[in-house]
């Protein structure tokens, strides 16, 4: 069967369906979702049901559309007070790590097979990031609660390490189709790749939030519509000017997810929404795109560079990267765990396939084969392998629900009431612009005879009666600054 323009709607629908319903299940079995996803994107193909796909640019396309939403919705969801304390280890794994990663599995694979060392190096680049998508679906769906904020630095590590292995990745492959290529030029490129993605992310970042705020759209729906324009904009302008777009397009999102906005919880959730929705596509996609049977000449090649990679390369990457910091032996050890392979290496594995160089299906049946390994025996022992090393956090100091995680994020002890005088100089101001701090917040307006919930638009009126949560008196003082008021205006 061909997919086609009539029955791509019902193929698709199908496939999601029977995608969602199964990894619903998953869980149960201790089995990382996403693996399904894929699971049942192979069982769909030539292999399975006979549904031909072999587009490896149409793939190439979905993976990177695909990887702008599953990267955003990563940083926006990303607490820059949460990665503050370990922003350095973060940055190291992300760049050190992966460089070292790719290294030490390039010139194993170099060892062990026919390749040359650059298709061998190019191989080691194409799996040396951690995967956004893998990290976050495991560490989110399984909830685990890790001390000493591991957490925060495997999210922040599996969110920006892609752009250096997309860097090494296209040197690489620049290497193997023209040897002559000087090594000079490949530093350049990677410091243009880095330095515009940084600098055109953070940038990116504040023209969205002023674009947000300041864009008067008449219906709420509108507003998560303009942030995926700015998203696609970032990454497409980044990507233009010779800079790293996925790294522009992370940057831009946390900085986005710290700031206040408009109807940012509506976009918060619309973006959790759809990238989960990006994740099950891009696994069906890739699913599709594989032949289980075409897989089996490369096994022993594939479980020995996966084997390496989990227990040896990851592990000296992780170890070499974080020398700099104070950090006990099984802290790094479950860093080094949590090395999960998916969706990106087999979207970067696309690469070789259109440029057409010798060894391309070996490696994209390769980079599958280690990927698949990666989150089958990684991802299942998550949780065992937290409890072993002693990083996991007892249950009784875990949230017992969604709502508890929330009051233990957000927790107020000061409640406060203030009416605005008509003299205030803040009638008329939207109070996204009145300079709010972050530890307090306007939890609800009386307006006359309404009560009126608190947005980033809700324009201050004269003799509003605002309802004031605020954590101590350190934040009742910045209340006042900003409500340009006295604690005289106040009752408790």
């Amino acid at each position: 069967m061909s997919i086609s323009s009539e029955n791509i709607l019902l193929i698709g629908s199908v496939l999601l369906l029977i995608s969602i319903l199964v990894g619903k299940t998953s869980y149960k079995f201790g089995v990382p979702t996403l693996i399904f996803f894929l699971g049942v994107g192979m069982l769909a193909g030539s292999d399975g049901l006979g549904i031909q796909f072999d587009n490896s640019a149409a793939a190439q396309f979905v993976g990177i559309v695909s990887l702008n939403f599953i990267l955003f919705s990563g940083g926006l969801d990303t607490n820059w007070h949460s990665i503050k304390p370990v922003l350095a280890q973060g940055i190291t794994l992300s760049t050190l790590g992966v460089l070292i990663t790719a290294f030490s599995l390039g010139i194993f694979f170099w060892w062990i097979s026919d390749f040359t060392i650059y298709e061998s190096l190019l191989l080691g680049s194409i799996v040396s990031s951690t995967d956004a998508a893998a990290v976050f679906s495991v560490l989110r769906s399984k909830s685990l609660a890790l001390k000493y904020k591991l957490r925060s630095t495997l999210e922040l590590e599996s969110g920006s390490n892609d752009p250096m292995a997309y860097v090494l990745t296209i040197a690489f492959l620049g290497l193997v189709v023209n040897p002559e290529m000087s090594y000079g030029s490949l530093v350049l490129v990677f410091f243009r790749q880095m330095i515009l993605g940084g600098v055109l992310g953070l940038g990116f970042g504040w023209i969205s939030k002023y674009s947000i705020n300041k864009i008067n759209l008449d219906f709420e729906g509108l507003y998560p519509v303009l942030v995926i324009a700015l998203m696609f904009i970032t990454f497409s302008f980044t990507d233009f000017m010779g800079g790293n777009g996925f790294l522009a397009v992370y940057l831009c999102a946390v900085y986005l997810g710290n700031q206040e906005l408009i109807h940012k919880r509506t976009i918060l959730k619309l973006y959790d929404g759809i990238a989960w929705l990006m994740q099950i596509v891009l696994f069906l996609t890739l699913g599709l795109l594989v032949n289980p049977t075409d897989m089996i000449p490369y096994v022993g090649l594939g479980l020995a560079a996966s084997l390496f990679l989990i227990f040896l390369a990851r592990p000296i990457a992780v170890f070499i990267s974080l020398i700099p910091f104070k950090m006990k032996a099984r802290r790094r050890w479950y860093i080094s765990w949590v090395g999960l392979r998916g969706a990106v290496p087999i979207v970067f594995a696309t690469y070789p396939l259109i440029a057409g160089i010798d060894k391309a299906h070996a490696i994209f049946n390769l980079v599958f084969f280690i990927s698949v390994t990666s989150v089958v025996l990684q991802g299942t022992t998550l949780t065992k392998m937290a409890d072993w090393l002693r990083v996991l956090l007892p249950s009784s100091a875990k949230p017992k629900s969604v709502i508890d995680s929330f009051l233990n994020e957000t927790a107020k002890t000061k409640l406060i009431e203030v009416l605005v005088e008509p003299t205030n100089e803040i009638v008329g101001k939207k109070i996204l612009d009145l300079g709010f701090p972050k530890n307090a917040s306007i939890a609800m307006i009386k307006r006359r005879d309404q009560y009126l919930t608190a947005q980033g638009n809700t324009v201050i009126e004269q003799n509003d009666q605002l309802v004031v949560l605020a954590e101590d008196d350190d934040a009742l003082k910045d209340v006042y600054n900003a409500l340009k008021t006295s604690p005289d205006s106040f009752e408790e």
